[in-house]
């Protein structure tokens, strides 16, 4: 228990390794600080006490971007193809997720949430919706069939149908981070911040071949050394893939999601979630009612293009990834196909009382007097040459015979839901970490309980 001594702060507040300080090189090292990054390395570690391994994260805490600037809901798997590994790790994810926020004590609530169709069309897809909850066992989903049973949920909410599923729930994921740090931690692993990876190469001299890849980052140019890397660099995962030779595609461009603020006189209008039912013609859900742990209630988000790779508001800009972006065919033929949907959302960004059509149509009560400009996300959206939104997991090694390409694994996009999925999704990420690298010898299969 070497963390947990450490310190009597709080996990937010606890300070991670000094490269000073560090006297061992790596069998693993995990790039990325993001939820999905800590819980791979956190299940790795549990797998295998017995190695040595490290998480390097280019901000000055975990959790930094997505994982740490999203909606906070625990999804229960309803929108995702039956069949397909996101329905599979959803449900999964939420079963794990809640046991392990009730073993660590993570405050959250299971709020439930209502997707609510306001006309025929919308009556339809429902209906599909349904099914599709069904067959992939999202517990306890319902089908309301009328205005009054959805009253009797959210007494302000009109609809003429709706799905209502109480597993649904929101947390802070950001905090979840924390808490999967501190399990590895306490394992024995290292947690190194302000540790961006500039580049890979191979180790020369004598430790050539126990540790063969070298890497080199930090503020002072400050190396590692170790025998494999998982790479899960969310935002940056295309820039890191192609540091070790793999190709540019698919290429991720940041999609800002802006949430407006509900006045507090109204929150007590929201108890749970209130979701739209999909539209196929767009390629993001649209928006929505999220009630927040500390009571706020965030509408929303919209999506816009973000002027950089980190861009949460339209102030942020980096010309260079803006022109990268802006430049590659994939954008170009998404743009191109949703060119309509991307002006109004461009358009309703900038004057908030055009949001409230899509709001009002669920509660007609509330004005644009009631809300002001909220937080905003930035989400790695992976986008393939044709223009198509990546909607599966993308693992990548670079090309050729060195140890850049052999001993480098990229996770090139985690899709969403992410969060909810991080603890599914960390046993399918150690799995192929065992069989890409070899890890799992059966005289070293011992393993350790983190929670």
């Amino acid at each position: 228990m070497r963390f947990l001594q450490r310190s009597n702060l709080p996990i937010i507040q606890q300070r991670y390794v000094s490269l000073r300080n560090r006297n061992k090189d790596y069998d693993l090292i995990v790039i990325g600080g993001g939820i999905v990054g800590v819980a791979s390395a956190r299940e790795i570690l549990q797998r295998h006490p017995y190695l040595r391994v490290a998480i390097v994260e280019k901000e000055a805490k975990l959790a930094a971007h997505q994982s740490g600037h999203n909606s906070g809901v625990i999804h229960a798997g309803i929108y995702y193809k039956p069949g397909t590994l996101k329905a599979k790790l959803c449900v999964e994810g939420l079963h794990l997720t809640y046991a392990y926020l009730d073993k660590k004590k993570i405050p959250y609530k299971k709020c439930g949430k209502l997707i609510v169709a306001t006309d025929n069309d919308e009556v339809k897809r429902l209906l599909d919706l349904y099914e599709r909850g069904k067959k992939n066992n999202v517990p306890h989903l319902t089908l309301l069939h009328s205005e009054d049973e959805i009253q009797k949920i959210e007494p302000f909410c009109q609809g003429l149908k709706a799905l209502w599923s109480p597993e649904t729930g929101i947390v802070d994921w950001a905090q979840v981070t924390q808490h999967y740090a501190m399990d590895f931690k306490t394992a024995g692993g290292d947690i190194f911040c302000n540790y961006k990876v500039q580049q890979f190469t191979e180790t020369k001299g004598e430790k050539i071949a126990a540790y063969p890849i070298t890497i080199h980052g930090g503020r002072n140019h400050q190396i590692l050394l170790t025998k494999n890397v998982l790479a899960c660099g969310g935002l940056q995962s295309d820039l890191l893939a192609e540091k070790t030779g793999c190709p540019r595609e698919p290429r991720i461009i940041p999609f800002r999601g802006e949430y407006l603020l509900l006045a507090k006189e109204k929150q007590h209008m929201i108890k749970g979630n209130i979701y739209p039912v999909p539209d196929p013609r767009f390629p993001f859900l649209g928006v929505h009612f999220t009630p927040r742990m500390d009571g706020s209630v965030w509408l929303g988000p919209n999506a816009v293009l973000a002027f950089k790779r980190e861009g949460y508001k339209w102030s942020d800009v980096n010309i260079f990834e803006l022109i990268d972006a802006l430049r590659y065919p994939g954008f170009i033929k998404l743009a191109s196909k949703n060119f309509g949907f991307g002006l109004k959302e461009i358009i309703k960004s900038a004057f908030i009382n055009l949001q409230m059509k899509d709001l009002q149509k669920f509660i007609p009560e509330i004005t644009e007097y009631d809300v002001c400009r909220g937080p905003a996300g930035v989400r790695a959206q992976a986008l393939s040459l044709t223009g198509e939104l990546v909607d599966d997991f993308v693992f990548d090694h670079g090309a050729g015979r060195s140890p850049l390409a052999k001993r480098i694994l990229h996770c090139r996009n985690a899709p969403s839901p992410g969060a909810t999925s991080s603890l599914a999704i960390a046993k399918m990420v150690a799995d192929k970490v065992e069989l890409e690298f070899g890890i799992g010898n059966k005289h070293c299969n011992r393993t350790i309980n983190l929670g």
